[in-house]
């Protein structure tokens, strides 16, 4: 199967990247998901229009009459999928980590649950999917008028992370990053401040991961921190601020102190300045599709397509 161009240009077209990933994912064979509880119109159709393009080949997961009826309201044709029944949310995320435990599909979705439930049954010792790694949200976020994709972690499953956390969040958004062919990113530990505050931990950890990448403890990227938003994004800002770093005004990553300023931050893009977010969960065996239970459709077939890429592990140069 082949991906329309139309179908999944986002609504910056001065923004190169998502048009020569496009290109990346029509040369790679579909991953099979398993998609859990999507029982909402929204979740079904981001699992729907992803199969259409030929990204994942979908099991649908859940309750067999609740996802029937959400296929007739989306008035969309499930005939041709497999699905499994299960009796409620919790028995489908279940049914759904044993399957990609035992190899029946190759990773998941998240349909319409809310996200503890969802990633309890993922980190079950007993499901085998965890790693050493800490497992995290990573979102790419597509903005009208910014010149390159953005990246913001944690925003959906850690939420205190401590430094030891922060350093695997940083790590897995960073292979992300990899993984799409974008090169070396520029990555800030965001705080309030620009300095070390010993009453702000935000700064101490910030400044610990901006360490630890210049002892290569953290690979592949260069980090900098304690760094204030707007002088990670913001050339000006870093200069009226007279702070001098190679991420300040140039920042690709985006790591947040907590989920609440990483969640704070992803949802404010989305709604005023209407980005497109998409993201996937790193630092388990398999990539998991994890998006907002208000994330569109779009926003889903645009995560199956990070973990496409992610799993087929197609390190293409992708951007200018």
């Amino acid at each position: 199967k082949k991906i329309s161009l139309p179908e999944l240009e986002y609504n910056n077209e001065t923004c190169p990247y998502y048009k020569n990933l496009i290109q990346i994912v029509k040369t790679l064979d579909p991953i099979k998901v398993g998609v859990v509880h999507p029982v909402e119109p929204v979740s079904l159709l981001g699992a729907v229009d992803a199969a259409k393009a030929g990204i994942i080949d979908p099991v649908l997961i859940g309750p067999i009459a609740k996802i029937q009826n959400a296929a007739h309201i989306a008035d969309v044709d499930i005939s041709s999928f497999h699905i499994i029944d299960a009796s409620h949310s919790h028995d489908a995320a279940e049914i759904a980590a044993k399957l990609v435990r035992e190899g029946m599909v190759e990773t998941l979705m998240k349909g319409s649950l809310h996200t503890d439930e969802f990633m309890h049954a993922v980190i079950k010792k007993e499901n085998g999917l965890r790693t050493d790694r800490r497992m995290s949200h990573v979102a790419m976020a597509n903005i009208p008028n910014f010149p390159r994709p953005l990246f913001i972690t944690d925003a959906a499953i850690n939420i205190s992370p401590n430094l030891k956390d922060k350093k695997d969040i940083t790590q897995n958004a960073i292979d992300l990053f990899h993984h799409l062919g974008l090169g070396i990113p520029k990555v800030a530990a965001l705080s309030a401040v620009e300095i070390v505050e010993d009453r702000m931990q935000s700064s101490i950890d910030a400044a610990a991961l901006a360490a630890m990448s210049h002892r290569n403890e953290i690979k592949h990227g260069i980090v900098d921190g304690p760094l204030s938003f707007d002088v990670a994004m913001s050339e000006e800002c870093a200069k009226v601020k007279k702070v001098t770093s190679p991420v300040a005004g140039h920042a690709d990553i985006l790591v947040a102190p907590d989920i609440e300023a990483g969640n704070i931050m992803m949802k404010q893009l989305m709604i005023l300045s209407n980005a497109q977010v998409s993201g996937i969960v790193l630092g388990a065996k398999v990539p998991l599709i994890l998006t907002s239970r208000s994330s569109d459709a779009l926003e889903r077939k645009m995560s199956c397509v990070l973990a496409l890429v992610t799993m087929r592990d197609h390190k293409f140069k992708t951007f200018p």
